[in-house]
């Protein structure tokens, strides 16, 4: 068996992980995750790469959870030639109803917005290119197959499939496959997917597994400790307190899914708890809002705390001024308001969607804050704010960076280096070979070094981007 690491290798974004095995005599193909990669001129290039086969050769997908990073590129996998069925728990399905569609259309206005600019001779560089359509996107949903946790299935002669909770976002997985190749014993194959805190708000703690001959396992925040709830609840609130009090507002990008209910949720608990006044609070973003709505329908799946804390706001909801923005022009009405407002909106990182208008008003003003709450890719604008830049291109215009800015880590929907070892340590013993991804270059390699020196464990691999390890 071989496994070949197309994305998420020295990097987070473009998870995309083939295994090639010999199933009934025959050389099989199939992949773990098809996503797109993230952050800048070099991520818009990888999402253009072809395979060095054809699509046509793969036999199927296991898709871990809904986020873009993971399942962006489906539909272009699915347009060139992939008619095999695409596998994920319902919740993940429900969520790529909504984030494929909005995908397509963000990856269409941006080349409709290149397009005037250049006629109007206000566009340099390369022009922007659309990965898929819409309608591209409407036969790619009709591949998936829907399993529930726990369930096994055989997506093929010789494998073996089951999803576990990763505790991440709503409807996220640990896949494991049973591997059997022809002539050999059955091989574990566990794909971590993104692994969830213990302990965290609306989702309930990841799965222990407790065997894997070969493990693929993610590391962003593998040379780091997040912050406790309780310190980033306080810093929530001396953030928003202070911006209150100097009349300004806040502007919190944040995933549309998972990281937007994560934020609401907190918001809305720290009221609860009279640790905040009143709040008026606007989700400007239809994909945040159609995710919200989702999560509500998934209640049974969250945390019993957050189901509490919901069932509270539900009784009493003159708490929070609660807001949800449907079209663009109420969307543009918020660029008036000059204080009190907290305004949550995509994309996480900044680089496309409303978000970008929100900053454009905001930035230029002192007594505004920006709370980031998320992973920001190198290249993304999020990055850059995070790296304290003084000015930033917004619209083709530079625009000072006077609002202050926050970096929020105990929000973070992954794991910690602690949380990420004290999954592993559910494991009885170590697996055969360790596959250490989905971190930048020191977080891989500063993870990869825990895992060997405090579990002792000792075939850990950083695989390389495009390299093929035999299992």
């Amino acid at each position: 068996m071989k496994i070949q690491f197309f994305g998420a290798a020295g990097e987070v974004t473009g998870s995309r992980h083939l295994v090639q095995a010999s199933l009934g005599g025959h050389s099989r193909r199939f992949m773990i995750d098809y996503g797109m990669f993230q952050g800048g001129h070099e991520a818009s290039l990888k999402n253009l790469e072809a395979l060095p086969f054809s699509p046509k050769e793969i036999s199927f997908v296991v898709l871990t959870h809904a986020h873009i990073d993971h399942s962006g590129l489906l539909p272009r996998l699915c347009a060139q030639g992939f008619s095999g069925p695409i596998y994920c728990t319902t919740a993940t399905f429900e969520l790529l109803k909504i984030l494929l569609p909005d995908s397509a259309h963000l990856q269409f206005a941006d080349v409709e917005r290149a397009e005037r600019k250049r006629k109007a001779g206000k566009w340099h560089g390369d022009m922007p290119v659309a990965l898929y359509s819409r309608e591209e996107v409407e036969m790619t949903l009709g591949q998936f197959e829907v399993i529930d946790y726990g369930q096994v299935v055989k997506p093929w002669d010789g494998v073996q499939l089951e999803f576990r909770n990763a505790g991440h976002i709503l409807g996220s997985a640990i896949a494991i496959l049973d591997i059997q190749e022809t002539d050999s014993p059955v091989k574990r194959c566990v794909f971590s997917g993104d692994i969830g805190m213990k302990g965290r708000v609306l989702m309930p703690d990841p799965a222990m597994i407790d065997e894997a001959d070969v493990l693929v396992i993610e590391s962003t925040y593998g040379d780091r400790l997040h912050r406790s709830l309780q310190e980033t609840e306080a810093e929530l609130v001396e953030v928003i307190s202070s911006t209150m009090r100097g009349h300004g507002n806040v502007v919190i990008p944040a995933f549309a899914v998972g990281r937007t209910q994560e934020v609401l949720f907190l918001l809305i608990d720290l009221v609860r708890k009279d640790l905040l006044p009143h709040l008026s609070i606007w989700v400007d973003s239809p994909m945040a809002t159609a995710a919200t709505h989702l999560t509500h329908h998934f209640f049974s799946q969250l945390d019993e705390q957050s189901q509490k804390t919901f069932e509270w706001f539900k009784n009493n909801p003159e708490a929070v001024s609660l807001r949800f923005i449907a079209d663009v022009e109420e969307s543009k009405s918020l660029n008036k308001m000059k204080g009190g407002a907290i305004i949550i909106s995509a994309s996480g990182m900044c680089d496309a969607g409303r978000i970008v208008h929100h900053l454009a008003n905001n930035l230029p003003h002192s007594q505004n804050a920006i709370i980031i709450t998320g992973f920001q890719a190198y290249g993304s604008l999020g990055r850059r704010l995070v790296d304290k830049v003084p000015k930033v291109r917004l619209f083709g215009e530079e625009v000072l960076v006077k609002a202050s800015i926050h970096t929020i880590g105990g929000l973070s929907a992954h794991a910690d280096k602690a949380g990420l070892l004290d999954w592993l340590r559910g494991f009885k013993k170590s697996p055969q070979t360790v596959f250490v991804v989905h971190g930048e270059p020191n977080a891989a390699n500063a993870f990869a070094m825990s895992i060997q020196n405090e579990l002792g464990w000792k075939h850990v691999e950083i695989p390389e981007r495009l390299r093929t390890y035999d299992c």
